[in-house]
């Protein structure tokens, strides 16, 4: 009798370590096109991620590089200050959205191109994302002031 309750308690565990391993790689799996890592214009020139990754990116809309009114298609370059990387947007833009304005897209680079699926702009005149933050951080080219709240 004792026999057969030790080689039934090591089949429940054995089960219930293969059902763990099964809802983890599920879980997994489901995550994988839900992260996105954020980069800065400089990483992605250093590095171009491969076509078929969705990430964010993000920095300052370069003055100038704004085009609307070709079709639905919105073209603008976003920099870092140190490197700039073209952007192409489908769709309607962010009513706060404007050049030399801090912004966030989501996407893939394809061809050399950040084609964004979702672009998100500033809060208000004074807020910056904090990733747009800590990669001009890194460039050294932010200058902090008192009222600009962080996000």
């Amino acid at each position: 009798m004792k026999g057969l309750k030790k080689k039934r308690r090591i089949q429940i565990i054995t089960l219930a370590f293969v059902a763990l391993a099964g809802s983890t790689a599920l879980i997994g799996y489901a995550m994988r096109d839900g992260i996105n890592f954020f980069r800065s214009p400089t990483q992605v020139v250093e590095a171009p991620p491969p076509e078929t990754e969705v990430f964010r990116i993000g920095g300052l809309v370069e003055k100038g590089s704004l085009v609307r009114g070709q079709g639905e298609t919105v073209t603008f370059r976003v920099t870092d200050t140190n490197a700039t990387v073209p952007v192409s947007f489908t769709g309607v833009l962010p009513d706060l959205f404007a050049e030399d304005a801090g912004m966030v897209g989501t996407g893939r680079l394809v061809g050399g191109v950040f084609e964004a699926t979702e672009i998100l702009a500033k809060h208000d005149e004074t807020y910056m994302p904090k990733e747009v933050v800590d990669a001009l951080k890194e460039q050294g080219v932010y200058q902090e002031s008192k009222d600009q709240p962080q996000g």
